[in-house]
């Protein structure tokens, strides 16, 4: 007997199983190179600091599922360390760029159930915001619930307010990904222009992520332009009987100048790397076929933080 299925359940079951994967399905993929032909900012090693933090039981380190990052900066020309202490003033001494990716508090780390307490402490998060008002460049990245919860306060002192769920679209038919396209919530800014043709950015491509309202001043990158949702889970996974919120214009991206330095926003995580996921070695993250751009997208990215020539 052949059985029917409906293309929008399978769909939600693609995503309750990606939701549900555990730590040691999601690798970061060995082999990454870079698709794209680069033609780097800087010497080797010569570009800008950046530091990953990695002191705050973050889910992406960078020998782990935040190395191919690395190996793209480090493609560029940039300087890639780990920030493995808790931040301090001299922490950013010699730093241009400070990314946090999914930090955690301790009583969430392999416990990703309510409550989700700040990843940091009032003291951390004033010195975070001083260094980036007086030049630094921050990018924060806050996956889906628990990880915008633990955010949410260094978040709010920049005006960015997160919804702690798992945000898609609403119609998304297939796999666990949303592609954002100049007609469907990419938006025009430096970013997605590019200094050149060859950086020019048509779509973006997001992993079930979080979305978050952007403070005026704030240039929106990535939008939910038509019906989208976010998942508000009592438990990591628990999406069959999550509260539904819509966030039909909120972001999964925004860029901001923020004094002296600027900020940069996202809502995802996968799209900043690349893992295989499962079994299967599914490919998540920029060696997925459909996030061709978005290696160019965080090059671009990258040089606006560093105000590369061309984005002072």
């Amino acid at each position: 007997m052949k059985i029917k299925t409906n293309p929008a359940c399978l769909s939600f079951l693609f995503i309750f199983l990606f939701a549900n994967m555990g730590l040691s399905q999601q690798l970061g993929e060995q082999k990454y190179v870079p698709s794209i032909s680069i033609h780097p900012e800087y010497e080797r090693e010569k570009g800008s600091l950046v530091l990953v933090d990695e002191a705050h039981h973050n889910f992406h380190t960078l020998k782990g599922r935040f190395a191919p990052f690395a190996t793209l900066l480090s493609t560029d020309g940039y300087l890639v360390k780990g920030l493995r202490e808790k931040i301090k003033k001299s922490s950013f001494a010699e730093a241009d760029v400070l990314v946090i990716a999914n930090a955690l508090h301790q009583t969430n780390y392999k416990n990703w159930i309510l409550p989700t307490p700040s990843a940091f402490t009032g003291e951390e998060v004033r010195i975070i915001n001083n260094w980036v008002n007086q030049g630094g460049s921050l990018l924060l990245i806050a996956d889906h619930m628990p990880f915008p919860g633990a955010a949410s306060d260094l978040a709010e002192s920049f005006g960015f307010s997160f919804s702690n769920g798992y945000a898609f679209f609403k119609d998304r038919k297939r796999g666990p990904s949303d592609t954002f396209t100049p007609t469907d919530g990419l938006m025009e800014c430096k970013i997605v222009n590019g200094r050149a043709e060859h950086e020019k950015i048509t779509k973006v491509t997001t992993f079930t992520g979080s979305a978050f309202q952007a403070p005026e001043g704030a240039q929106p990158v990535l939008v939910f332009k038509r019906d989208a949702f976010s998942h508000e889970t009592a438990r990591a996974g628990a999406l069959a009987d999550a509260k539904k919120i819509s966030i039909k214009g909120w972001c999964q991206g925004a860029i901001m100048d923020y004094g002296k330095g600027r900020i940069a926003v996202f809502g995802e995580a996968a799209m900043f790397t690349a893992q295989v996921v499962g079994p299967h070695k599914l490919p998540i993250g920029m060696n997925a076929p459909q996030a061709s751009q978005n290696e160019q997208f965080i090059l671009n990215l990258m040089h606006w933080l560093t105000k590369a020539q061309g984005y002072e």
